[in-house]
């Protein structure tokens, strides 16, 4: 059985407040919450473009909380059919509200992902699994390779425990009081014990804003394991 470090009930608590509590916790990136939700959602666009991927997809956000992804989903693939998909029934209520229309809401029970085999074409997780026990990790993403297809993009972005200034951030942030963080090559290994084909992690948020006109470089830095997060992308073969 999945046993969640945070439980449905525990991400309820922090829902309402939410957007306020991670302002607040990442303010020494110089960023609001928005960048943070953005890029992920550029990062994968983009790649879904190079395996030549239409717009007219279906999507899986795994751990969508509040639903601060659904708006940069619609921008980036305007025609794709959305699943927010969470254990947290206030988020999901919270963001069904704002997002009427723009996306599926379904309750995940930390076990079964209620969809068939092989129904979406992308699946997206963003900080997420630093939640989760780690010990049940191998199984999330079993669960995940399930429900994608066969040649479909899986891509999950997670905090870096070797950067100094993302363990700081987490430490003080009241949500990620239970969170552990994750290993870059742990995530690698486990998606491809998962069943996960053509591995690649990439590293990510090298620069604050106050020094963003940098930015650009990081295209040359995705090997660094010093970003501030990261993410490891697949594909189901």
């Amino acid at each position: 059985m999945v046993k969640l470090k945070f439980t449905g009930s525990e991400f309820d608590k922090f829902a309402d407040e939410y957007r306020k509590i991670h302002s607040e916790s990442i303010r020494i990136s110089g960023e609001e919450p928005e960048f943070f939700a953005q890029y992920k959602v550029v990062d994968t666009a983009n790649l879904s473009r190079q395996l030549n991927q239409s717009s007219k997809i279906r999507i899986l956000d795994f751990g969508s909380g509040v639903g601060g992804s659904v708006l940069h989903f619609r921008e980036q693939f305007p025609d794709c059919d959305l699943v927010c998909l969470d254990v947290s029934e206030k988020s999901l209520s919270l963001a069904s509200e704002k997002y009427l229309n723009k996306a599926q809401f379904a309750s995940f029970d930390g076990i079964n992902i209620p969809f068939p085999d092989m129904y979406f074409d992308l699946v997206f997780s963003a900080c997420v699994f630093h939640h989760i026990n780690h010990v049940e990790h191998l199984k999330i993403l079993c669960e995940l390779n399930r429900v994608l297809r066969t040649g479909g993009l899986a891509i999950i972005f997670e905090h870096n425990p070797l950067n100094p200034f993302t363990v700081r951030t987490v430490n003080r942030c009241p949500f990620d009081e239970n969170a552990v963080l994750i290993p870059a090559t742990q995530l690698r290994l486990n998606m491809i014990d998962a069943g996960f084909q053509e591995v690649l992690t990439h590293y990510r948020i090298f620069f604050p804003k106050l020094l963003r006109s940098l930015r650009w470089l990081e295209t040359y830095l995705k090997w660094l394991p010093l970003g501030a997060q990261y993410y490891v992308a697949a594909r189901k073969t």
